[in-house]
């Protein structure tokens, strides 16, 4: 095994120098990809209808193509799940991505073409373990498996030719074979539908196998890896893989959960790489280790272009090319692909760290925030002030949820926050009071808003038993998967809901006591 880890690593490391030329040379890169993006859909339906063939730059290609949601490439995307081709995209589109997004109820089906599978997430698979292993040439990722956790994939109903399902289900599906040998568990676990089932099986199969990575969203492989450890009785992960060095996370951010994975995995050599991987692409890798920022990857089929959230929202918002973006301010991302999304606002926020090269910071979505008040909340803002709060409190974080508290009757407004503690504050009030405070130092609005508690109260915080939020997303049918906890909502639908979830079982445990 020795040998094959040292093959597959030198494997890896040679993928660097492609990475560092679109570094040097990113704007050249992009417009490259423009240019083949155009030339291969100039005969689709949508390029016939925007007559690509005559498209002669960005500015143009900006002018003539409006920009797009889901709602509105909706009944395209619908003709090619009943199996019509060459609509969006000249290749065969046979694949669709199952996702309902974190702000609507609604399923989204995104088309994956064979291009997008090969050139943009199977490449950005790659690419994190060439990092990795450029990073830290010594390991020895590749004498054990990974564990991957993934999603579930259906038959598509309309049409027996094409699939549909969570886009890591997807990805595992079409995995190259020689992969399979370094995947665990297998095919018939890994893609169960029922989220609990899987579970259980996946901690069963794979308590004996020699993990050395893993993959996945951090809130379910929280779930998975306690119930590991419930059933071999060990402390920790590393009593049940000792050769565990490498888990490589994306969907959410994992400041909530950093402290808990520290605790399962109590090692300072542990090696934790974020990616930004959607159902729409693959758009960041974390390339440095003791840093959060991701490198936008620019070479995967994909033309970006970014609204200044200023200007979001407004009729016919300018768009502004990589070259034109500056540091530290909130931009919507916007996604032209060679899945045939063609300036596609993805709902995603995003802020540049540094532009040379391009790394980047995920803030939040664009509708993923609270600003019942004109403070202007984002998630990152919140994440900054749970961490402080917590590490000033002893505490750590499951899950939250957050909305406005809307004025009332010689009542201020305020923001209603729930929080799942997977370890309790040493005092809520000293909590809430330094949470508080923080938002203030990060964010003028906040500040303004709540100055003398005119516009708004302090923060509202429940703190629900543990799972609270994993009974609430079974209730919703969204456990597993690429499915999130919404963490900031204008409207209060999200947090009456938990919150009747949660009244109605301490009622349940009153009548219990009651009614033995």
């Amino acid at each position: 095994m020795t040998l094959v880890n040292s093959f597959f690593t030198w494997i890896m490391k040679k993928r660097m120098h492609q990475i560092e030329l679109f570094v040097k040379y990113p704007h050249e890169v992009q417009e490259e990809w423009f240019q083949k993006l155009i030339t291969a859909a100039k005969y689709t339906e949508w390029g016939k209808q925007y007559d690509y063939s005559s498209l002669a730059n960005q500015q143009r290609f900006k002018e003539r193509v409006p920009l797009q949601d889901y709602d509105s490439l909706k009944p395209y995307i619908n003709r090619m799940l009943r199996g019509e081709q060459n609509v969006l995209w000249p290749s065969e589109v046979k694949w669709f991505a199952k996702s309902s997004g974190t702000t609507s109820d609604r399923s989204k089906f995104i088309p994956v073409s064979e291009e997008s599978l090969e050139e943009c997430h199977f490449k950005g698979g790659k690419d994190l373990l060439s990092i990795y292993c450029h990073n830290r040439p010594n390991t020895k990722i590749f004498t054990g498996k990974c564990l991957v956790l993934g999603g579930s994939h259906h038959i598509n109903q309309l049409n027996t030719d094409s699939w549909y399902g969570d886009l890591s289900a997807i990805l595992i599906k079409n995995l190259p074979f020689w992969a399979e040998f370094y995947r665990t568990p297998d095919l018939s676990i890994t893609l169960l539908d029922n989220f609990e089932e899987k579970v259980e099986k996946m901690a069963r199969a794979t308590i004996d196998v020699n993990v050395t990575n893993i993959s996945g969203v951090p809130t379910w492989n929280l779930v998975l890896a306690k119930r590991i450890l419930e059933i071999t009785g060990k402390k920790h992960l590393l009593e049940v893989w000792p050769h565990l060095e490498f888990y490589s996370h994306g969907a959410v951010s994992f400041k909530p959960y950093r402290e808990q994975f520290k605790k399962l995995i109590p090692s300072d050599t542990m090696y934790y790489l974020e990616t930004y991987n959607a159902s729409e692409g693959f758009f960041g890798i974390q390339d440095q280790p003791n840093s959060e920022e991701m490198l936008l990857m620019l070479d995967y089929g994909i033309y970006y272009e970014f609204i200044p959230m200023e200007d979001f929202g407004k009729e016919n918002p300018a768009s502004l090319n990589l070259n034109q973006v500056k540091l530290d301010q909130n931009y919507a991302i916007v996604i032209s692909t060679n899945a045939g999304l063609w300036r596609y606002i993805i709902g995603d926020t995003i802020r540049f760290t540094s532009l040379s090269p391009f790394r980047i910071q995920i803030t939040g979505r664009t509708k993923h925030f609270i600003n019942a008040f004109g403070e202007e909340l984002i998630v990152d803002n919140a994440e900054k002030a749970l961490v402080k709060a917590c590490e000033q409190t002893q505490a750590s974080i499951g899950e939250y949820t957050a909305c406005p508290i809307y004025f009332g009757e010689n009542q201020p407004g305020g923001h209603e926050w729930v929080i799942e503690f997977e370890q309790q504050p040493n005092s809520l009030g000293n909590f809430t009071e330094v949470f508080d405070q923080t938002l203030k130092e990060i964010n003028s609005d906040y500040e303004a808003k709540r100055f003398n508690n005119m516009a708004m109260q302090p923060p509202l915080i429940h703190s629900v038993p543990k799972g609270t939020f994993f009974n609430w997303m079974k209730k919703r049918g969204k456990l597993g998967g690429q499915h999130k906890v919404p963490r900031l909502f204008n409207e209060r639908t999200y947090v009456d809901d938990i919150l009747a979830l949660h009244n109605a079982h301490l009622a349940s445990q009153r009548n219990s006591k009651i009614c033995p």
